[in-house]
C-alpha cells in the first residue's frame, strides 16, 4: 500500500514540471506580466473610466514616449552599464525639437531627423567617456545630467517666451503629438515597429550577441575577439537617440519647455526596466521586459496622479518601488541557480524485481566466473575514455577520447596509434555505414559523420519537439549509441532530454523516463523521434530480422525490441525485464546472438533507493556528488542473449584489474574488444568457438 501511494504520489505530482518552468527564462518576464495584470485591475477597480478607450490611447501615448527612452536605457543596462542623464537629454531634444521648430522654422521632417542626431550627439558624450576612457557609467551619467539639465535652464530663460509665443501651423507634427491610424496611436505603431526591430536585434543578429555578451563578462567577451569599447560607446549613441525620439513625440504632443520636463524621469525609466525584469549586473534582458516595465510604472504614475497625489509622493512612491525591485532583483540572480536546483532535481518511484542470482556456486546463466581476468590490453595510459570501440574493414581499431578525439591503432598489433579525427565533444557511441563513413554520437553535440579520410560533418543537432514538453527537447543534449539499418536510417539512443553530458549521474537520481530513441535518415537528411519516455535509453542494435532494433533502458534494467518496419512497426515488446546491472551498449555476435554490456552491478541500497524517491532528493541536496549511493562499477561483466532473451553466456572481471566499467564490447574475427567510459585501455579477449571471418564488413553490410 505504502509503495502504491508513493508512485502515484511521484509519478502524477507535477513538481519537476515546477523546476522546468522556473528553468526557462521567459518566467522572468511572466512575473512582470502577472504584476501588470495585477496593478491595472486594481486601478480599474478604483479609479472611474481607468481603461476606457480615450483614457488607453492616452496611456498609449504616454508608455511610447517613455518606452523609447527605457529601451535605451535596457540597451545601456544589458551592456552592463547604466544612464542618469536621460531625463536631461530628453529636456535638452525636446527644446532642440521645438526651437527648430518655432524659431528657426524648419520643416518638420527636417526638425525629427535633426532632434534625433541631438541625442545621439548627447550620448555619444556618454559613450566616449566611459566606452572608450573608461569612467565609471553612474558617475559620469550623473555629472552629465547635472550638465545637461544646465544647460537646459540657462536656454530656456532665453527662449521659452519666443517658443511660447509661436503657434506653428503644420499638420505633419499634430500628426506626430495626436495623430492615430485606425483608431491607434502613430507613437504606438512606431513604438511596436522599434520594439520588434530591438527583439530582432538583441536576439537574431550578431551586434545584439555582442552586447549581451558585454555585459555578462567584460573581460570574455573581449577575448572572444568581439570589439567592447566600441560597443558600449554605441549603446550609449542608441539610448540617446531613443531618448530623443520619445522627446520628439512628447514635443509635438504638448509643445512646451516646462523647467519640470524631465526632472525625475531617470528614477521613471530605471524603475521601469528594473521592474520589468533587466538584471542591473547586465547581460540578460529583452524588449519585452523593458515595454511591461514600462506599462507598470505608467500605470502606477497615472493612477497616482488621479488620486491627486502629488509629484513629490509619486517620485517617493517610483524610488520605493525601484529599491524593492533592485533588492529583489539582486537577490534573485545570487540564487536563482539554487532555487531552481531545489525543485528541477525531482526523483520518482522505480520499482525493480529482486536481482538475478550471481554469487559463485548458485548456479544461473549470470554466476560470477573470472573468464575477462587475462584479457589483453590495447593503449595502455594512452586513451582516456574510450566508451565504445569499432574495427573497419582493415582490421583497425578505433576508439573516442575523452579530449574529443577518434583514436585509430593500426593493424595488426595495435600498438601503433593516431589522431583519425577530432571533434570536441566526448564521442560515445560509433556505427559504419556502407560507404566507410563513421558515425559518431558526441555528447552534448549530436550525431556527427566522420568520412575515410578524417573529415567531420554534422549529421544532425536537433529533432521534432514535443508539444507536451515544457522545455524545448529539439536540440539534442546526450546523443549516445546507435546503429545503421541497410536502408540508411540512423537509429540512435538520447539518454536524457533534461541534463547534459556531465550531468547525467542526476538522471538516474531522478529515474524518469526523461530519454528516447530518435531516427536519423541518410536519404533525406530528416530527424524524427520514435519512442520518448525511456529511463536512460543506451544500447542500440538493428536486429537480424532487418525490421526492428534491440535497446537498452540503463535504469529500468531491460532490454526491449521497437519495430520499425514490417507487420508490427511501431510496437514495443520487451526482451529482458530483469538484468542483474545496468545495461549499456548492445552488439551482434558471430552466432546470430547479442552481446551486451553491464556498465554496473545492482546492489540492495540502490534498489531499496529507488523506491524511495524522497531519500534520492534528501541526497541530492545535502550529499556532494562523489559521495551518492551508486551502482557498483568497479566490476566488468559482458553477456550474450538471443532473441527470447535467454542468457546463453556471461564473462566477469571480478576484481576489476582490466576492466572495472565495461561500457561496450565489439566481436571482430575471433576477438572481442571492449570499451569503458571509466576506463584509460582497451582490452581484446579470445573467443572460444567464435568465427574467425565475422567483421562488419562480412557477406551483409553493417554486421554478419
Amino acid at each position: 500500500m505504502r509503495d502504491t501511494l508513493v508512485r502515484l504520489r511521484y509519478h502524477y505530482w507535477p513538481d519537476h514540471w515546477i523546476g522546468e518552468i522556473l528553468s526557462k527564462r521567459w518566467t522572468e518576464t511572466a512575473i512582470p506580466v502577472f504584476v501588470l495584470l495585477i496593478v491595472g485591475f486594481w486601478l480599474s477597480q478604483t479609479i472611474d473610466n481607468f481603461l476606457s478607450p480615450t483614457s488607453l490611447a492616452d496611456t498609449a501615448r504616454q508608455a511610447s514616449e517613455i518606452g523609447f527612452i527605457t529601451l535605451g536605457m535596457a540597451l545601456v543596462v544589458i551592456v552592463g552599464g547604466i544612464d542618469l542623464s536621460v531625463g536631461s537629454m530628453f529636456a535638452l531634444s525636446n527644446f532642440f525639437a521645438l526651437f527648430a521648430l518655432n524659431v528657426l522654422g524648419w520643416p518638420v521632417p527636417v526638425v525629427a531627423v535633426t532632434t534625433i542626431v541631438c541625442g545621439m550627439l548627447l550620448g555619444a558624450v556618454n559613450g566616449i567617456l566611459i566606452g572608450y576612457l573608461r569612467l565609471r557609467a553612474f558617475i559620469t551619467t550623473l555629472i552629465t545630467l547635472i550638465i545637461y539639465r544646465s544647460a537646459y535652464e540657462l536656454l530656456i530663460q532665453d527662449y521659452s517666451n519666443t517658443i511660447a509665443a509661436s503657434f506653428p501651423d503644420f499638420p505633419s507634427w499634430d500628426f506626430l503629438g495626436y495623430g492615430e491610424v485606425y483608431g491607434f496611436p502613430s507613437v504606438a505603431i512606431l513604438f511596436i515597429a522599434v520594439a520588434i526591430f530591438g527583439h530582432i536585434f538583441l536576439t537574431r543578429l550578431r551586434p545584439g550577441w555582442h552586447i549581451t555578451a558585454i555585459g555578462g563578462s567584460r573581460r570574455s567577451a573581449h577575448n572572444s575577439g568581439v570589439a567592447v569599447r566600441r560597443t558600449i560607446a554605441l549603446c550609449y549613441v542608441a539610448s540617446g537617440g531613443l531618448t530623443a525620439l520619445g522627446s520628439l513625440f512628447f514635443a509635438a504632443r504638448l509643445g512646451t519647455v516646462g523647467g519640470d520636463i524631465g526632472v525625475g524621469w531617470e528614477v521613471t525609466v530605471l524603475t521601469a526596466t528594473v521592474l520589468g525584469g533587466i538584471t542591473l549586473g547586465g547581460g540578460k534582458g529583452s524588449v519585452t521586459k523593458a515595454a511591461v516595465g514600462t506599462l507598470i510604472v505608467l500605470m502606477i504614475t497615472n493612477g497616482l496622479t488621479n488620486m491627486n497625489v502629488s509629484g513629490g509622493v509619486n517620485r517617493m512612491v517610483l524610488a520605493s518601488i525601484l529599491l524593492i525591485a533592485a533588492m529583489i532583483d539582486i537577490r534573485w540572480q545570487k540564487n536563482r541557480n539554487r532555487i531552481i536546483s531545489k525543485v528541477y532535481v525531482s526523483p520518482t518511484y522505480l520499482g525493480l524485481p529482486e536481482p538475478p542470482e550471481t554469487e559463485i556456486g548458485r548456479g544461473g546463466p549470470f554466476e560470477q566466473n573470472d573468464k575477462l581476468r587475462d584479457v589483453s590490453l590495447i593503449g595502455l595510459g594512452r586513451i582516456e575514455a574510450p566508451e565504445d570501440v569499432i574495427l573497419d574493414k582493415n582490421d583497425n581499431l578505433y576508439a573516442g577520447s575523452r579530449h574529443g578525439d577518434i583514436i585509430r591503432f593500426l593493424a595488426p598489433d595495435y600498438e601503433e596509434m593516431e589522431v583519425f579525427a577530432h571533434i570536441g565533444g566526448q564521442p560515445l557511441g560509433m556505427a559504419f555505414d556502407r560507404q566507410d563513413n563513421l558515425y559518431v554520437c558526441i555528447g552534448g553535440m549530436g550525431l556527427y559523420k566522420i568520412d575515410p579520410d578524417g573529415k567531420v560533418e554534422k549529421a544532425t543537432d536537433e529533432t521534432n519537439r514535443s508539444i507536451y514538453s515544457v522545455n524545448d527537447d529539439s536540440r539534442l543534449r546526450l546523443a549516445d549509441d546507435l546503429d545503421i539499418t541497410d536502408e540508411g536510417l540512423i537509429f540512435f539512443s538520447e539518454a536524457t532530454v533534461r541534463y547534459e553530458m556531465d550531468e547525467w549521474p542526476v538522471d538516474g537520481l531522478e529515474a524518469r523516463g526523461n530519454g528516447r530513441i530518435i531516427c536519423y535518415d541518410t536519404n533525406t537528411g530528416k530527424t524524427r523521434t520514435v519512442l520518448r519516455g525511456l529511463r536512460f535509453p543506451n544500447g542500440i542494435c538493428v536486429a537480424s530480422d532487418h525490421q526492428s532494433i534491440l535497446f537498452a533502458e540503463t535504469w529500468g534494467c531491460s532490454i526491449k525490441r521497437y519495430w520499425y518496419a514490417g507487420p508490427k512497426k511501431g510496437k514495443v515488446e520487451t526482451v529482458i525485464d530483469n538484468l542483474p546491472g545496468f545495461p549499456d551498449n548492445i552488439n551482434l555476435a558471430s552466432d546470430g546472438n547479442y552481446w551486451l554490456a553491464l556498465v554496473g552491478m545492482r546492489g540492495p541500497a540502490q534498489d531499496l533507493a529507488w523506491k524511495m524517491p524522497g531519500f534520492r532528493m534528501r541526497m541530492a541536496k545535502r550529499v556532494p556528488l562523489d559521495e551518492w549511493l551508486f551502482p557498483n562499477i568497479n566490476t566488468g561483466c559482458v553477456v550474450k542473449f538471443n532473441e527470447k532473451g535467454e542468457i546463453l553466456e556471461s564473462y566477469w572481471d571480478l576484481k576489476g584489474e582490466n576492466h572495472p566499467m565495461i561500457t561496450s564490447m565489439r566481436e571482430h574475427k575471433g576477438y572481442l574488444y571492449l570499451g569503458g567510459i571509466q576506463n584509460n585501455r582497451i582490452g581484446r579477449y579470445k573467443l572460444e568457438n567464435a568465427d574467425p571471418e565475422f567483421s562488419q564488413y562480412g557477406t551483409r553490410w553493417g554486421k554478419s
